[in-house]
């Protein structure tokens, strides 16, 4: 006897109301870059510009003691991270401490490097300081360009490939539910003010990969099923091959999540907003999967007269029982 986290055979009518489902992306949209334009983001040091300062001890390091130290300065954003090489020495314990650049300089001043670093001498006499570098405005404003360009390279990369592996109504409507997934991470970023650095730009391509995953399974399916129901309503088709897929998709998220509640309660503050992103992404993504890309292809149409042979290409995996 197996378990199964979803029923065989599910018949759920995902379309009955697919007006309200995009309606309902639509507003959170606007909640999304409203927030944005209104409260703008939590810039980390890599897009706001701060110093970084290596340092060395034989003891282990102690971000908790590390942290401590350096609070009474009252530096705003300040990240501690211990850094792993297997090249150490086993009395070579190494930690980058990285600190916002402070109103009216470029970066941490020279002055608040030396307070830096007798706060930290005083908790770790053997401590040693390695290299201070400092990132100005206008390497951040680069990085943030950057970005920007990566992600967007990205989406239009998607719309080629998929283009070229279905129709332009497919096409479309995956890249508007990745539109809808990026502006949505971006949004709650926005809304709760997380700290927003590199590490989520790398959140925010994953997540377009995942999603893309999920969306292309879903119309490789309903591809193969408008080849086999020619006479049956788009609507009946997108239903039915949402379903045949649903065990494959619910599993791959359930799982997926399992390891990120781990990571984000036991991985510690340093990838707590990258594997936040990743946490909403992917059920962001699950979503847009099923409700928004396909909703968009519903509200297109797509012709139904393909002339090439019916492929299985992509399914393979599709009824995996969950």
């Amino acid at each position: 006897m197996r378990l199964r986290l979803v029923k065989q055979n599910t018949s759920f009518d995902f379309f009955k109301r697919w007006q309200l489902w995009l309606g309902i992306s639509g507003v959170m949209m606007v909640v999304a870059f409203a927030s944005f334009l209104l409260q703008g983001l939590n810039y980390g040091i890599d897009f706001r510009g701060g110093t970084t300062i290596r340092t060395q001890s034989a003891q282990p390091v102690d971000i908790g003691l590390y942290r401590d130290a350096i609070a009474a300065l009252d530096l705003g954003d300040v990240t501690i991270t211990e850094v792993f090489d297997p090249s150490f020495a086993a009395d070579q314990n190494v930690a980058m401490i990285r600190i916002q650049a402070q109103d009216g300089h470029e970066a941490v001043t020279s002055d608040m490097i030396r307070n830096v670093e007798a706060a930290l001498a005083q908790v770790r006499p053997d401590i040693k300081f390695v290299s201070v570098e400092s990132v100005g405005p206008k390497v951040s404003g680069e990085l943030i360009k950057t970005a920007a360009i990566a992600v967007v390279l990205a989406i239009g990369a998607v719309l080629v490939y998929i283009w070229l592996r279905f129709e332009w109504q497919f096409a479309l409507g995956a890249v508007l539910a990745l539109v809808h997934d990026v502006v949505l991470t971006i949004g709650i970023f926005s809304e709760i003010q997380i700290r927003f650095d590199l590490a989520i730009i790398a959140a925010l391509l994953t997540i377009v990969g995942y999603s893309l995953n999920d969306t292309v399974v879903v119309f490789d399916r309903v591809r193969e099923n408008l080849r086999k129901y020619k006479k049956r309503p788009l609507s009946e088709v997108l239903n039915l091959s949402i379903n045949e897929t649903l065990s494959r998709t619910f599993m791959t998220s359930f799982t997926t999540l399992l390891a990120l509640v781990a990571l984000f309660v036991l991985g510690g503050d340093v990838i707590r907003g990258f594997v936040f992103a990743m946490i909403w992404g992917v059920v962001i993504g699950t979503y847009s999967s099923i409700f928004v890309a396909s909703s968009i292809l519903l509200y297109l149409g797509v012709k139904r007269d393909w002339s090439k042979p019916d492929a299985n290409a992509g399914n393979q995996y599709a009824n995996i029982d969950a």
